[in-house]
């Protein structure tokens, strides 16, 4: 996909008290080392005033800085995606991104046992139906059988700049789950050591009082599982409010965030506390409940890779855990 950014240089940029260079400046919007090298070896993808210029020209106030990229140029895996037609749920899009509603049961991305039939092969043929050349590049992954919210970079400029804000926890990712037993937002579980209690940030989200900080490590043999390490596992923090509480059914509703985001990380955190995720076979049991854990990614929020505006994206909870939650009387 071929995209076209232009920047009006409206104050002098600067880099140790001297006029920026095309590249400094580009560096400090985000754009990553992997683009400076794609500008600097190829040629007509960098003008200043409609002049073709190299990345170590230096702007000036007044200047146009006009970028170029095109995805023709580029030889990556996602190219080569299957496309299969479906009916996709768009949230958004615009030039640089694309947001969509993942339905439940759909994988995200091909792999090696599952090439066909995913998100990303989804994707691919919606583009391939305009005539347009496409990398499929997902910034945020969720589990099969999790639904909600998934954001896609249309071109490398956005993908760069999305990886490294999701790197810098940039992207906000809220999710609606349903989990079994009665649980208490008044709850902060952390680990023994007081360094790793020094990392835990409760004021981060006041609305989410809920804290579990426990370390997640890989399952020694197994490429899927995780589980709890307080010796060798990674830095992980779910932040969380209970929403409301069904005696029926054993569960309640909590709304998460996530302020690490590590593999499986709300389904470990919850089934380590004893309130595992309702229908997760996985770190919990099949209990009949619903077919699939319940867990849905709600909401996203973080800044447009280009423009820099604040973007909030929502979508409803799907059908199957509204029936699971249909007693409830609060609105989420």
């Amino acid at each position: 996909m071929r995209r076209e950014i232009i920047y009006h240089i409206s104050t002098q940029p600067l880099t140790l008290g001297r006029p920026a260079t095309a590249s400094e400046y580009l560096r400090s919007l985000g754009y990553s080392r992997h683009l400076m090298t794609y500008l600097r070896h190829h040629s007509h993808t960098l003008f200043v005033n409609g002049v073709d210029t190299f990345t170590n020209h230096p702007l000036k106030t007044g200047d146009e800085l006009r970028i170029l990229f095109s995805d023709e140029d580029v030889s990556e895996s996602g190219l080569h995606i299957v496309p299969n037609h479906m009916k996709l749920d768009i949230v958004y899009e615009d030039e640089d991104i694309l947001v969509v509603n993942k339905p439940p049961y759909l994988p995200v991305q091909p792999s090696l046992g599952h090439r066909e039939w995913t998100l990303g092969n989804g994707v691919t043929a919606y583009y391939e139906e305009q005539g347009l050349s496409f990398i499929y590049r997902c910034i945020n992954r969720l589990d099969k059988n999790t639904s909600g919210l998934v954001l896609i970079a249309k071109n490398m400029a956005s993908a760069a700049i999305l990886y490294d804000a999701m790197k810098r926890r940039e992207i906000h990712r809220e999710y609606f789950s349903i989990v079994h037993g009665r649980l208490s937002d008044s709850i902060c579980v952390t680990p023994p050591s007081p360094a790793d209690n020094d990392q835990i940030a409760p004021s981060v989200w006041p609305e989410f009082p809920g804290i579990i900080a426990l370390p997640i490590a890989r399952i020694p043999g197994s490429t899927i599982m995780r589980m709890i390490s307080l010796s060798g596992g990674k830095r992980a923090v779910t932040h969380f409010r209970a929403v409301q509480y069904d005696a029926e059914t054993d569960t309640t509703a909590l709304r998460i965030r996530l302020e690490t985001g590590r593999t499986h990380q709300i389904r470990v955190h919850m089934a380590a506390i004893g309130h595992p995720v309702a229908g997760d076979g996985m770190y919990g049991t099949a209990d009949g409940l619903i077919g699939r854990q319940a867990l849905h990614s709600r909401v996203l929020e973080f800044c447009h890779p280009i423009t820099r505006q604040k973007l909030h994206f929502e979508c409803p909870i799907p059908e199957d855990m509204r029936r699971l939650r249909a007693s409830f009387s609060l609105q989420v």
